[in-house]
């Protein structure tokens, strides 16, 4: 059975900085695409980060305009984990933090061409 498990979610204020992990177990992802979204209360959810796999670089990564510059995704394959790592933090990043794979190396940015989805964790930002 795949599972992702986040982890890494808190309260922070305005400023500060989070550091969010996502385990995969059941299956190696280490060539596949995998992206980080988040949906706020009431709204959709929305794209955030994602690195692909290829064999030449590694990885190739691509960034909503929201958080580009403040945000860092990256893999550690050898643990079957992705991070993302959150700085200048503000209230407007307040939201679920949901960490997805797909089966295939190229990254995506809609939801639906994702397969694997965690349970999410909750982002505070105050401010």
């Amino acid at each position: 059975q795949v599972q992702l498990v986040e982890s890494g979610g808190g309260l922070v204020q305005a400023g500060g900085s989070l550091r969010l992990s996502c385990v995969a177990s059941g299956r190696t992802f280490s060539r596949s695409a995998m992206g980080w979204f988040r949906q706020a209360p009431g709204k959709e959810r929305e794209f955030v980060a994602v690195i692909s796999w290829n064999s030449w670089s590694g990885g190739i990564t691509y960034y909503a305009d929201s958080v580009k510059g403040r945000f860092t995704i990256s893999r550690d394959n050898a643990k079957n984990t992705v991070y993302l790592q959150m700085n200048s933090l503000n209230p407007e990043d307040t939201a679920v933090y949901y960490c997805a794979a797909r089966t295939i190396a190229t990254f995506a940015s809609s939801p639906d061409e994702y397969g694997y989805w965690g349970q999410g964790t909750q982002v505070t930002v105050s401010s």
